[in-house]
């Protein structure tokens, strides 16, 4: 039986699950199965260069991994090496593992907006982050700010993909934010902003906001950014949109996209989420 998986710590709250099991019922591949695949840093390389004598043919990465998955592997798609990370690793007969990244393209079609002249703000320093600034940089943005609580972190960053540093959260056209807030419910709004050094009157200043953070119900910066008209897109859908290319490069058919919008969206699915991936 042909095997996948998402490689996390913590990963048992993930919808990717019921998402690609879904789908590949959907594709007529029953035999095929998708699991979550609870792994501590510790322990990463040795359990996903193990995975394919195991019958696994591929495997999505999510927090705290995406560094350490791009380390490991033989081979890397150039979308991997210049944003640094990865989040899809692919399983050959004879164990070679290949990287990819398609944390960066599911953002991109996920946000579904003109790109040009707009001045973005990120807000991250890890494999998400990394994959949002650089696919930003690259469809064409205005520009492309990185924020975070480590500076150092965010200064590197910056350096690393050729993006500006942000010593503090300021205005821009979008808001993404790349980082764990959100990921489970804070005592109160205002708690939850503060963590990203955000209040509510900061907030008017961005006209679309995406969190990459999703959990059951809306995460504390997309409510208060609808309260004050933004645009609000959350992470269900670049959930969808990056699993979706994962998918076709295991199976190398068309992703059944509207099967997973709706399997990551049940409320029957799975509870909680993580930032950008799986």
């Amino acid at each position: 039986m042909p095997r996948l998986g998402v490689l996390g710590w913590p990963v048992a709250h993930s919808r990717s699950p019921a998402m690609h099991n879904a789908a590949l019922a959907e594709l007529g591949l029953q035999s095929w199965h998708y699991q979550a695949l609870p792994v501590p840093p510790s322990l990463f390389a040795q359990t996903a260069r193990a995975l394919s004598g195991s019958g696994f043919r591929g495997a999505n990465v999510t927090i705290p991994h995406k560094l350490a998955a791009l380390a490991i592997a033989e081979e890397a798609s150039e979308t991997a090496l210049s944003i640094g990370a990865a989040n899809t690793l692919t399983f050959s007969d004879g164990g070679a593992i290949a990287a990819d990244n398609t944390d960066a393209p599911g953002l991109i079609a996920a946000l579904d907006c003109a790109l040009g002249r707009l001045r973005v703000l990120v807000l991250g320093a890890g494999g998400s982050a990394r994959a949002a600034a650089w696919a930003l940089r690259e469809a064409g943005a205005g520009e492309v700010s990185v924020w975070n609580r480590t500076r150092e972190r965010a200064r590197s960053l910056a350096a690393d993909l050729g993006v500006r540093y942000a010593e503090q959260t300021e205005a821009a056209d979008l808001l993404i934010n790349c980082t764990a807030v959100g990921l489970r419910a804070e005592p109160s709004e205002a708690a939850a902003l503060a963590l990203l050094e955000l209040d509510d009157e900061k907030l008017g200043e961005y006209g679309y906001v995406a969190d990459l953070a999703y959990r059951e119900g809306q995460t504390e910066l997309l409510v208060a950014a609808a309260r004050h008209g933004a645009r609000t897109l959350d992470g269900l859908e670049v959930l969808v949109a990056q699993g979706a290319l994962s998918l076709e490069l295991w199976t190398g058919r068309t992703a059944p996209v509207e099967v997973m919008r709706a399997a990551v969206r049940s409320r029957g699915s799975e509870r909680g989420g993580e930032p950008s991936g799986p």
